[in-house]
């Protein structure tokens, strides 16, 4: 079992920046691709970004393009999301999740294995 838990959300302006945080207990953090996925109100869950297990490779959702930042420490066991010139678009329950690295990195939701609580990113205009 992996066990994440993830914070750092809250309540931010239009334009502003959020660090949401990711941390990993339970197995070896190295073995584990990991991903950011997000809700918002009445959609479906959809892919955010995800890192290779080395931290050598990422992979963004358009949307998200060139203001997002995926990032891993695994010394820390810790996964990151660094979000610039945050949109009301944005606003939704961020989660992270954890796939082990048998395959290429992926942003198909159903290979992840483990997935946090969630938490809530409100982006006001």
């Amino acid at each position: 079992q992996v066990q994440l838990v993830e914070s750092g959300g809250g309540l931010v302006q239009a334009g502003g920046s959020l660090r949401l945080s990711c941390a990993a207990s339970g197995r070896t953090f190295s073995n584990y691709h990991m991903g950011w996925f997000r809700q918002a109100p009445g959609k479906e869950r959809e892919f955010v970004a995800a890192i290779n297990w080395s931290g050598g490779k990422t992979y963004y959702a358009d949307s998200v393009k060139g203001r997002f930042t995926i990032s891993r420490d695994n010394a820390k066991n810790t996964v990151y999301l660094q979000m610039n010139s945050l949109k009301p678009e944005d606003t939704a329950v961020y989660y992270c999740a954890a796939d082990y690295a048998t395959d290429l990195l992926t942003s198909d939701y159903d290979a992840y294995d483990y997935w946090g609580q969630g938490t809530q990113v409100t982006v006001s205009s």
